[in-house]
């Protein structure tokens, strides 16, 4: 998990949304709008705080093709990077 965490820390990315405090289904959406905003390549880079998130953001990556290339929990903190396709 060390090496997700460090790959977190220095991958770029080309926005963020902050989910926190958000309950299924609005971090998916919020993630939804803004990959629509990015071109194909570039990451999304989302912070949440529903426990939930982590199987709902596999299968979000799943349903819409755009790679979850990783996600990291810091206490109860979720950090996902997500790459639009």
């Amino acid at each position: 998990m060390s090496d997700t965490l460090l790959d977190t820390e220095i991958m770029e990315f080309h926005k963020e949304i902050d989910a926190r405090g958000l309950n299924c289904p609005l971090p998916i959406l919020k993630a939804k709008k803004a990959l629509a905003e990015l071109e194909s390549g570039q990451v999304l880079r989302i912070v949440a705080t529903d426990p939930g998130s982590v199987r709902d953001f596999q299968a979000f990556a799943k349903q819409t093709g755009n790679p979850l290339l990783s996600h990291v929990q810091q206490g109860a903190e979720f950090t996902f990077l997500m790459q639009r396709k």
